[in-house]
């Protein structure tokens, strides 16, 4: 499956997903809106029943619209008379019931005559609990003289109780969506490992063959008949072949000291060295191509030798594996403060900000392109950082797209 396809299938899951959740949002709120509303119209014919039956008790005319909500939770019923409790009680409990209203509430009754609430009380259809209520903090008006107000505390509960089965099965929904959402990720995962894979391969296969490829030249001249009468010819391929053996060497511990980094145990057999004398020598192959800019007074350092030669032959690779057809690569030495500081600077592609993180990670690639216009090729930078933080050094990054790449490197120098 192609990148393209894979970029289109995640698209289309993506829009997919979301277009579900705010479907079931939707819903949700529908059923909710249609509950408030439900709720709303059995609560009006309710009141209304009480005030007709309050009416024919007290013998008093009904008016044409007793009932007014002032609030989502509060109604006002005008009974045109004194109300009894009692009575109120009963024909409260009896209607709601009547209409399905199961919810706990409170009635208050107005008195004109002092112009509060002089009686409330907390009242249940789910059962005959009956507590008094404050009579503080209820909705008063001018426009009746006698009235009773209803007060729904729990009216979001008793909705939420009422859509129940709309939201288990939307929490259903979610979890299928999660699940969905889940295996995409592994399947994108799968992949992105996959191409790792091949990538790691691939490049490392490029790696080794041509350390390989130089020394079997080299050897097919050693082994010619003349090359015996041109001494300073022999030695020449005689240090290519130690060289690139070398090289391929560092190239196969470099793979199995990542495997020993990621148990923490990389094993270093430190000496003490000059830093300037082993990149001059790391550098002899590379001939013009790279420029060395010894500006250090002291580069004595306590360092493994091996392992410092392939990370400053990692940066030098990449520097010029990744730079123009003309590299222009410098390698600088100089003290800053008690340390030596190892930069190896390029005018190549550059690293984007928002991977320079990143490009130490292990097989990290970032996407540009096909390998040979990537930044490290799987493996070197992350072992350069490994290598760094086992020798307790400090490594930073300057990149700008375009422009180049500066690698430092700062190691603490002991001084006599």
């Amino acid at each position: 499956m192609s990148r393209r396809t894979i970029q289109s299938l995640t698209v289309f899951s993506a829009l997919l997903i979301i277009g579900v959740v705010i479907t079931q949002i939707y819903w949700v709120k529908q059923a909710l809106d249609l509950r408030h509303r439900q709720f709303n119209q059995n609560a009006h014919i309710a009141l209304q029943d009480v005030a007709g039956k309050l009416a024919h008790v007290c013998g008093v005319m009904q008016t044409t619209n007793p009932v007014e909500q002032l609030s989502p939770e509060y109604f006002l019923v005008n009974t045109n008379a004194t109300t009894q409790p009692e009575m109120l009680e009963h024909f409260i409990k009896d209607s709601f019931q009547k209409h399905n209203l199961i919810t706990n509430f409170e009635i208050g009754i107005y008195d004109c005559t002092t112009n509060r609430i002089r009686y409330a009380m907390s009242l249940s259809t789910k059962n005959n609990d009956k507590i008094p209520a404050k009579t503080t903090n209820w909705v008063k008006t001018d426009k009746y003289p006698y009235y009773f107000g209803v007060r729904f505390p729990e009216q979001e509960t008793y909705f939420a109780g009422s859509i129940n089965g709309a939201i288990w099965s939307s929490a259903l929904v979610m979890v299928a969506v999660s699940f969905f959402a889940y295996a995409l990720f592994v399947i994108l995962r799968q992949k992105q490992l996959s191409e790792v894979q091949r990538d790691f391969v691939n490049n490392m296969t490029h790696e080794l063959q041509t350390p390989i490829s130089t020394i079997r030249i080299a050897a097919d001249v050693l082994n010619s008949d003349n090359i015996v009468s041109q001494p300073v010819r022999h030695k020449r391929y005689v240090q290519i072949v130690q060289d690139e053996i070398l090289r391929l060497q560092g190239q196969v511990e470099m793979v199995l000291s990542m495997a020993k980094a990621e148990r923490d145990a990389l094993h270093l057999q430190k000496e003490r060295l000059d830093a300037r004398q082993m990149i001059e020598s790391i550098l002899l192959p590379y001939e013009e191509k790279v420029r060395f800019q010894a500006n250090a007074t002291n580069s004595m350092i306590d360092a493994d030798p091996f392992h410092l030669r392939c990370l400053i032959s990692n940066l030098v690779d990449n520097a010029l594996k990744y730079s123009d057809d003309v590299p222009d690569v410098v390698v600088e030495t100089y003290n800053k403060g008690n340390n030596l500081v190892i930069a190896v600077r390029d005018q190549g592609i550059g690293i984007a900000p928002e991977y320079q993180k990143k490009v130490f990670n292990q097989f990290f690639r970032i996407p540009y392109g096909d390998v040979h216009n990537v930044k490290g090729f799987g493996i070197g930078l992350s072992y350069v950082k490994q290598i760094v933080r086992a020798h307790r050094w400090h490594l930073g990054l300057e990149s700008a797209l375009g422009k180049g790449s500066t690698f430092k490197i700062t190691i603490p120098q002991k001084h006599a």
